[in-house]
């Protein structure tokens, strides 16, 4: 298990703040609307007895040895007391309606340390009842002393009044107790689930983690609604439509990143991968390709994804044909026809066609190979929208006839280990890793990065 990161993890606790305290108060509400409303009120009074000298000893005067005696016996006589010889009397004395067993349980009795006393305690629903079962037990009881040891030296100082106040109102305690204990809860449970989690997140160790460069940082969706103010457009090509949003901003970031990582070379090919799906694989080579072609590129977008490929989707485009078609035809004179126009200055789209029962055949073929050189010679820039690598080996054949490639992976979605098994695999066959895109950034968990796509942004 990774060391844990105590910043990060306190900086998640802040970013679930809110959910921690709203658990907390739901929690102490329902604890207080049961101690208010459902918790039946109770009442407890109390009778005191006193160990005396036997009113037959021959002297008046108390001895040590009486003392002593008395409070050994003061242990004894707080089990008779609850005997059932004792509480049998009182039952059918009061004519009670509760079992010995559960009378016994409404009785508790207490040695007063280091005295002679003794402290008969009841508690019940009815305050009346409460007073007169104490009543009741002290009188039982101290005629059963005489009886059993032919003594009398028990005498009550206190009888038992009618209680007023409930005794088990513990309303306000209770609340703010299981307010304090949920947050505690809560917060483990954070904490656990945080310690168990082996997902790439976005922190200043991420590079150092992953043992790979983070080429870009795309903010989840969700962080950009500000931007988009009260837009009603629904769609995923967001440099397009939203070109100042958070969103565009780090995808302009990520075309610049990649711009200077190719000083030395020329950068005709990129395939764009990830380890598995919902990462945002598509939604990034749909927009990188947008932000391409808005510098002045002739830029083609691929969806070589021929399992699940979806850019027909976000462009609108029909797929009747597409890559997988062309890849079986004579493409040399007809490739054009398979390529659809966007509608976006400078930017084409090959969508994957129909699907295939041997995809990774076709990936691999000569054809393919002669088609990627017939396209370079043709366009600026190739986008290849990939498969995730875990578990295919499509994008592992694509890599090796491309200039670079990226890999896609989702803030707390993609576990480490399955960036690090498409790490391996891609250099395994000596691919050019240009790095990785770290998607579904939620910024709000780092004030630096805020500020600076905020800053941008409004640009």
């Amino acid at each position: 298990m990774e060391e844990i990161n105590v910043k990060d993890f306190f900086n998640l606790i802040k970013k679930r703040s809110v959910l921690i305290l709203l658990v907390s108060i739901i929690i102490s509400l329902g604890v207080y609307l049961y101690s208010s409303y459902i918790k039946t009120p109770m009442y407890k009074t109390y009778t005191t007895l006193v160990l005396t000298k036997s009113q037959e000893a021959s002297s008046e005067t108390i001895t040590q040895n009486d003392i002593v005696l008395n409070q050994k016996l003061v242990y004894t006589y707080s089990e008779l007391i609850k005997s059932k010889r004792v509480l049998k009397q009182v039952k059918d004395n009061l004519n009670l309606k509760y079992k010995i067993s559960k009378l016994s349980d409404m009785i508790s009795v207490e040695a007063i340390e280091n005295t002679e006393i003794l402290k008969i305690s009841v508690e019940s629903e009815n305050a009346k009842e409460t007073s007169k079962i104490a009543n009741e037990i002290a009188k039982v009881f101290s005629r059963e002393v005489v009886n059993i040891y032919e003594i009398n030296n028990v005498s009550i100082i206190d009888r038992a009044h009618v209680p007023t106040i409930v005794s088990n109102n513990t309303t306000i305690r209770d609340t703010a107790l299981s307010f304090i204990v949920s947050i505690i809860i809560t917060s483990g449970i954070i904490f656990i689930l945080y310690y168990f989690d082996d997902t790439v997140k976005f922190s200043e160790k991420l590079e150092e983690e992953i043992k790979l460069p983070v080429i870009g940082k795309v903010l989840k969706e969700s962080s950009d609604k500000k931007e988009k103010n009260s837009n009603t457009i629904k769609t995923e090509l967001i440099v397009d439509k939203f070109p100042k949003s958070l969103v565009s901003e780090g995808i302009k970031s990520l075309r610049t990143n990649l711009s200077f990582s190719s000083i030395d070379s020329e950068l005709k090919t990129i395939l764009v991968t990830s380890s598995i799906p919902s990462e945002g694989k598509s939604f990034i080579s749909a927009n990188l390709a947008i932000a391409f072609a808005q510098t002045g590129k002739n830029v083609l977008l691929i969806d070589c994804d021929m399992r699940k490929g979806r850019q027909h989707k976000i462009f609108n485009i029909s797929n009747e044909i597409g890559f997988s078609n062309l890849l079986i035809d004579d493409f040399e004179n007809t490739y054009q026809s398979y390529i659809k126009q966007t509608g976006i200055k400078k930017l084409s789209v090959l969508p994957c066609g129909t699907i295939p029962p041997n995809p990774s055949e076709l990936l691999n073929s000569s054809k393919n190979k002669k088609l990627i050189e017939l396209l370079k010679e043709n366009y600026d820039l190739i986008i290849f929208d990939g498969v995730p690598c875990n578990g295919l080996p499509d994008s592992i054949i694509m890599s090796t006839l491309v200039d670079k490639t990226i890999i896609v992976s989702a803030d707390s979605i993609t576990p480490k280990e399955l960036l690090n098994n498409t790490k391996r695999s891609l250099e395994n066959v000596n691919a050019n890793i240009a790095g990785v895109i770290l998607n579904k950034v939620n910024f709000t968990g780092d004030k630096y990065y805020g500020k600076y796509y905020s800053y941008y942004g409004s640009k």
